[in-house]
């Protein structure tokens, strides 16, 4: 039997604004229910605060704001998906956050050059899976350097 190279991405399905997004499994550490957060001031309008989490300081980031989305009211399927995002662990506020699927690498697209609302350097490609289009992101790019520095003063 011929061996195939094709690697499946194992990724965290979330959603925001009816759009249905995806993340690699190997950088999300957790998905938590929404508890109360810490406003930190003088930080960027997306990033809502910091959170407790373990005994450790988590940096928490509305990504509706990130992305230029209109805010919405925190309902009871509202998650923070815990991430790893370069060397640190930030929390990110989705609409809702579902199962753990496969998506077959052959199913990836290239980001197309507009995406709804998202800008596309957050985008890794674009899945197309039976009826649903998943956008898979790209977490390296979901903030700058500069935005990432500021988080890691956040954070402690």
């Amino acid at each position: 039997m011929p061996q195939d190279n094709k690697q499946d991405i194992k990724a965290i399905i979330f959603q925001l604004n009816d759009e249905e997004f995806a993340i690699s499994v190997q950088q999300v550490s957790g998905i938590e229910r929404m508890q109360h957060i810490t406003r930190v001031p003088q930080t960027a309008s997306f990033v809502k605060g910091v959170i407790n989490l373990r005994g450790v300081v988590t940096p928490i980031i509305d990504l509706r704001k990130r992305f230029g989305l209109d805010a919405a009211e925190f309902t009871d399927s509202t998650r923070m998906i815990i991430v790893y995002m370069d060397e640190m662990e930030v929390g990110l506020i989705v609409d809702a956050a579902y199962d753990v699927i496969d998506i077959p690498e052959e199913a990836v697209e290239p980001a197309p050059e507009v995406v709804g609302a998202v800008d596309v350097d957050y985008i890794e490609g674009v899945a197309k899976l039976e009826d649903r289009l998943l956008i898979l992101l790209n977490l390296n790019n979901v903030l700058t350097d500069e935005e990432v520095r500021a988080l890691k003063t956040v954070e402690g």
